[in-house]
């Protein structure tokens, strides 16, 4: 028995495979070769490429959701979804309206990827990865296992992200109206590498290359090259030379 319910005016690709119980809304693109599991959902107007495989249980194009008293979420008309080439979808992931994809990119099981961001090509989200929205990531990083991106946060490429990494918008903790002129995510520069559950305050800037340890607090900026650790985190010295991003050898 056919379970799948694909909207006449969606389009799909030479040799796609739709799972049973799988939701294909309006003109809905998808390209040739993917993999869509049991029970996915694929909301209007959402573009794949080629090669995409999406496992069961996940929601690519969800419209956000808005709280009366939300102080980032805005209401506005958003732009489709769209997931470049060869990329790979967990189960149970949810993928926003306005979110953007570049090519091979892994979102791993129940991660979540808000509206008004912006993912590069070959970078993995790891599981149960929360990336909020307004937020940048670049090509190649790599956020483990529960990190969590806030709102308003720019990912430069190369960044490494270790497992149950918090990172903050609001110094005011969700009192008085300052705060909504105040919210600022944080930014990592290109290369940098924050260890396991560090926390990064609001605004803060990690310098290119800078290493910052496992459970640190960063409070100030950080310069690139150097190790940050402790709590609050402070300088401990220069980035080891073989660690450093330009002697690894990688591809740009």
């Amino acid at each position: 028995m056919n379970t799948q319910i694909i909207d006449p005016s969606a389009t799909l690709g030479a040799g796609t495979v739709i799972g049973q119980f799988s939701v294909i809304g309006k003109k809905v693109k998808v390209g040739a070769g993917c993999v869509i599991g049991h029970h996915v959902v694929i909301h209007d107007d959402t573009i794949l490429g080629d090669n995409i495989r999406v496992d069961d249980h996940t929601v690519i194009g969800k419209k956000p959701m808005r709280a009366a008293n939300s102080a980032v979420t805005k209401d506005q008309e958003l732009p489709p979804c769209e997931i470049a080439a060869d990329c790979i979808i967990g189960t149970g992931a949810v993928i926003y309206r306005g979110s953007k994809m570049g090519r091979r990119v892994l979102v791993a099981d129940l991660a979540t990827v808000r509206e008004n961001v912006t993912i590069g090509d070959f970078t993995i989200v790891g599981r149960g990865v929360a990336i909020e929205n307004f937020c940048s990531i670049g090509r190649y990083c790599k956020l483990e296992t529960n990190v969590y991106i806030t709102a308003y946060s720019e990912l430069a490429d190369r960044v490494f992200v270790a497992p149950c990494v918090a990172t903050s918008n609001d110094n005011f903790i969700g009192r008085t109206e300052e705060r909504f002129s105040h919210f600022k995510g944080v930014i990592v520069e290109k290369g940098a590498r924050i260890g396991v559950n560090a926390t990064i305050l609001p605004g803060k800037r990690i310098g290119s290359d800078c290493l910052v340890a496992a459970g640190a607090l960063v409070t100030k900026d950080t310069p690139p090259k150097r190790i940050m650790a402790g709590v609050p985190a402070k300088d401990f010295g220069a980035v080891p030379d073989e660690q450093l991003l330009e002697n690894q050898g990688w591809p740009e």
